[in-house]
């Protein structure tokens, strides 16, 4: 069974004490848009609304990106991440990057 590491926003975990700073971990992905998913959200535009199909393309970036900091932060063999924060930027027309990242710490 994997071993669970403790995630927080928070630059401590309560009721325990970071006795190690492993370092930063991080986790990204790179996603480009649909062809047919921007002629429906041309059309959403038009009449206004939440375009699901980038929506769900969003969460599976973060998804994807948290699930890569998690896997960098077992192989450094630590207990927690703290600090986690999710950061976006455009790489190009029409591409993201979604970004994870946080400290690796062991626990008392």
């Amino acid at each position: 069974m994997a071993k669970e590491i403790i995630v927080s926003t928070t630059e401590e975990v309560p009721g325990r004490k970071i006795v190690a700073v492993l370092g930063v971990v991080k986790g990204n992905t790179v996603r480009t848009r649909n062809l047919g998913v921007d002629i429906g959200a041309g059309l959403k535009n038009l009449v206004g609304g939440e375009v699901k199909n980038y929506t769900a393309m969003m969460t599976q970036s973060r998804e994807e990106a948290y699930n890569r900091m998690i896997n960098q932060a077992v192989e450094m063999k630590a207990d927690a991440v703290v600090g986690v924060r999710f950061m976006t930027a455009m790489i190009m027309q029409g591409a993201s990057e979604m970004l994870a990242y946080g400290t690796a710490v062991k626990l008392n």
